[in-house]
């Protein structure tokens, strides 16, 4: 059965994406979300070929790729915990909201992380 952002107590789910340079890196930052209740759930995916804008040219890195998801109410401060204990100087941290899914998953998101 599905849900949708507006059922009760379901508002404000989001999947925060994230990029380090290493699985250990991932692994790193994803206890550290995690014991301070930051996401419910973090998923590692090693291999990522990334090709983006840096310091005036395209560059490239392979990366792990960490989906986490959390609340959008925790977005300050899963941003300042990433930015305080990840090795690059600008890391990526983005927010997508999620619009609807498996109703006893998100409500299980919910209730595993507490704002």
């Amino acid at each position: 059965m599905g849900a949708s952002a507006g059922d009760k107590g379901l508002d404000g789910l989001a999947v925060a994406i994230i990029t380090t340079p290493s699985a250990k890196s991932a692994e790193m930052l994803a206890g550290g979300l995690l014991e301070r209740k930051l996401a419910a759930c973090v998923n590692i995916v090693p291999g990522v070929r990334s090709l983006f804008w840096w310091k005036n040219k395209i560059d490239e890195a392979e990366e792990c790729l960490m989906i986490c998801k959390t609340k959008l109410g925790l977005s300050d401060s899963l941003i300042n915990y990433v930015c305080e204990n990840h090795e690059y100087d600008v890391p990526e941290v983005v927010f997508i909201k999620i619009a609807g899914g498996n109703n006893d998953y998100l409500k299980w998101i919910s209730e595993s992380i507490v704002e």
